[in-house]
């Protein structure tokens, strides 16, 4: 990847509001570059989206919860696609507060969500939908809860500090 594509990724991470103009003088080239460049990265799969993050306190979720599942080990491959099936057609006609649903491995679970809740009993509803499924370990779902609306914050959910990560990096490979 050209320096070029690489300072366009990581300047997008931390602001992908700005004009092509704003960009170029960024990162030191001209605007029919970053042009050129952005939409030859968005045409080779670079970005999945273009988004904002918002505050989730003031749009009403007070929790993000990572929840860590497992599956049950008697579970076909039969049912495990049909799961799969099940979760895809979910996503498309009900509208969900996970952001992330991913299989992995680690803490002795196979499988992780992320998600945003309004409260604690919304929280709860989510972990009795997981349990009734019949492909889920209910005696293995555990989580992580994160109040959204506590003053003391380490490093609040951002992509610019991993955009300057991966800059800081690259210069490390340079040098």
């Amino acid at each position: 990847m050209k320096g070029i594509e690489l300072k366009l990724i990581y300047e997008l991470m931390k602001n992908s509001r700005r004009t092509d103009e704003e960009l170029a003088k960024a990162i030191g080239t001209f605007s029919q570059a970053v042009s050129k460049t952005r939409k030859k990265l968005e045409n080779e799969g670079y970005f999945l989206e273009y988004t904002a993050i918002p505050n989730f306190v003031k749009l009403g979720y007070h929790l993000f919860a990572l929840t860590f599942t497992s599956f049950k080990k008697d579970v076909s491959v039969e049912e495990m696609d049909e799961a799969r099936r099940q979760a895809l057609e979910h996503v498309i006609t009900a509208p969900l507060n996970a952001v992330f649903i991913e299989r992995g491995i680690g803490v002795n679970h196979d499988a992780v969500i992320g998600s945003f809740h309004k409260d604690y009993s919304s929280y709860v509803k989510l972990a009795q939908v997981l349990k009734s499924k019949p492909y889920i370990d209910s005696s293995k779902l555990e989580s992580f809860l994160v109040n959204l609306e506590d003053e003391v914050r380490y490093r609040p959910f951002t992509l610019s500090t991993l955009a300057q990560h991966m800059l800081t990096e690259n210069d490390e490979k340079k040098a």
